[in-house]
């Protein structure tokens, strides 16, 4: 059940140490929902090929022929060799164990060989296929048939931001992060503006932490605040106008400020190490300012990332300390953290009720 606003407490420790708990988040929620797994500037040409990670199944993204977008599963069907290695072009999908090669609709076209097999035909495989639909340029990609639609996942984002258009953005860079916490420490973090005067006092001095508020939606929560408008012009990077940062279940987070976009992909790597993808976009890629404001975007977030990582592997020890099972929520500042936890009970709950 949903936790009581009126006496809410966080999931138990538990769930942030146990093994168990992690197999059975793959299945019920990061392969039950969709996934952010890249742009389509990854994806211009026929051919073109980008290789992700869904819970626990690898997948290939391609732009086939019929220049349309496929997802299938990254696993030969002859013995799990991987068709896919990078992100490449190329006219087929070429198991890189024993040379099985596949179309770029997924079908098996040659098998080296196996033509004096009793009972083969190549008709017979064919790459399991996931579920994939754009928003904005970016692609997602789901591994159970029948998720949440998409346009409810990311409902009114498109308006409330106007008049920011992310579908005018063009990647830039990726940083990535490895960091000794288990998912969920770093997506409650992010939930919630409570910590920012004491573990981000840089950024703190750009918002206006007492207008700093959250909205929460079916599957997702928008926390926003506006900029606090600095008047010394190093400090007055981020512009005029609203920071908007959204949080999608279960594991996608949208940081929106005026002509650039981060989006942070949180990933597990096991119960207590997590990897973050975070990807920069920008809207007028080439010029100038852009350039000096990704220099500045670059090292402000790195100061940021290290407050975060430092805080997050601290929580981390504290849960498997045995000292603390759960703490009560300020619903001033941690309604998002309740709402995102309450996600998190229903999937797991529905995953122990199936099974």
């Amino acid at each position: 059940m949903p936790a009581d606003p009126d006496n809410a407490f966080t999931l138990p420790a538990s769930l942030y140490t146990d093994n168990d708990i992690l197999k059975l988040e793959y299945q019920a929620i990061f392969e039950s929902h969709w996934q952010l797994v890249g742009h389509i500037d990854q994806l211009k040409a026929i051919g073109d090929q980008l290789i992700c990670q869904v819970g626990r199944i690898p997948v290939v993204v391609v732009r086939n022929s019929s220049n349309e977008l496929k997802a299938f599963h990254n696993v030969c069907r002859h013995r799990a060799g991987p068709v896919a290695i990078k992100n490449a072009n190329d006219k087929v999908l070429r198991c890189k164990y024993h040379g099985w090669t596949y179309t770029l609709d997924g079908e098996l076209r040659s098998a080296p060989e196996m033509n004096s097999t009793p009972h083969f035909d190549v008709c017979q495989y064919h790459l399991p296929q996931a579920k994939i639909e754009t928003w904005q340029g970016f692609v997602f990609v789901c591994i159970n048939e029948s998720p949440p639609a998409l346009d409810d996942l990311l409902e009114g984002i498109q308006q409330t931001i106007l008049p920011i258009d992310l579908s005018t953005f063009s990647f830039s860079h990726r940083d990535e992060y490895l960091i000794d916490c288990n998912w969920k420490v770093y997506m409650d973090n992010y939930l919630e503006g409570y910590h920012l005067p004491h573990v981000h006092p840089g950024l703190n001095k750009l918002l206006d932490y007492r207008s700093y508020d959250t909205i929460l939606h079916r599957w997702h929560s928008y926390q926003y605040s506006p900029l606090d408008n600095p008047e010394t012009d190093d400090s007055n990077f981020y512009g005029d106008g609203q920071a908007h940062y959204y949080c999608v279940f279960p594991n996608l987070m949208l940081n929106i400020l005026p002509g650039r976009l981060q989006t942070n992909i949180i990933i597990p790597d096991g119960v207590e190490k997590t990897k973050i993808y975070f990807d920069y976009y920008y809207d007028n890629m080439g010029a100038k300012e852009t350039e000096s404001l990704i220099a500045k975007d670059r090292e402000f977030s790195d100061e940021i990332q290290e407050e975060d990582i430092m805080i997050c592997e601290q929580v981390q020890k504290g849960l498997n300390s045995g000292s603390y099972q759960a703490g009560r929520l300020c619903m001033k500042r941690e309604s998002g953290v309740l709402h995102f936890q309450d996600l998190i009970r229903h999937s797991l709950k529905s995953a122990y009720t199936d099974d």
